[in-house]
């Protein structure tokens, strides 16, 4: 079983130290309200370009407000990571942003995403938050992850979000 402990904020940028490669046949795209779910290959090796220089910023600003930062150990080498914004989102300012979940790709199929969704649904539900707000990227893998936990679409997604990543597929899940 691997070791899970919070992160320290030293240890943000280890986050692209995960393999976030994977093969995606299909994508979701949001389409008069509903997901539409449409063909479009792609070989997804590591993380885009510049992703790395816009986003450790914005973790280590989550960090420095209180976010929670919780990882996974393969020995000393991280294997999945999820964040947990600390201040509340969303039209009734009940949410807590789920700000990254990610599992290396030799971990996954391994119940990880899930064992870190609960952890942080339940450190949500601890912080009063009545749910999580999920910024996901469109392809089927990762919308029917959350999808299988509960998560629906919103109806009133944040505009700060929605302004950062608008091809993402915004998802709230109530506790």
């Amino acid at each position: 079983m691997l070791d899970g402990r919070e992160l320290q904020r030293d240890e943000i940028e280890t986050v692209w130290s995960i393999d976030r490669s994977e093969w995606i046949e299909n994508v979701y795209a949001l389409v008069d309200g509903e997901l539409l779910l449409r063909p479009d290959p792609f070989d997804l090796q590591g993380w885009p370009a510049g992703e790395q220089q816009c986003y450790t910023p914005l973790l280590a600003a989550c960090y420095e407000r209180g976010g929670w930062f919780y990882g996974l150990f393969d020995e000393a080498r991280l294997v999945a990571v999820a964040a947990l914004e600390n201040k509340l989102i969303g039209a009734r300012h009940d949410l807590l942003q789920l700000k990254f979940l990610q599992v290396s790709r030799p971990y996954r199929g391994q119940g990880l995403g899930k064992r870190l969704f609960e952890l942080a649904a339940g450190r949500a539900r601890a912080q009063g938050a009545g749910g999580l707000y999920v910024s996901a990227t469109p392809s089927e893998h990762t919308i029917d992850f959350y999808l299988r936990r509960g998560c629906r679409l919103i109806h009133e997604p944040d505009p700060e979000l929605w302004a950062l990543e608008p091809e993402d597929i915004h998802l709230e899940c109530m506790l």
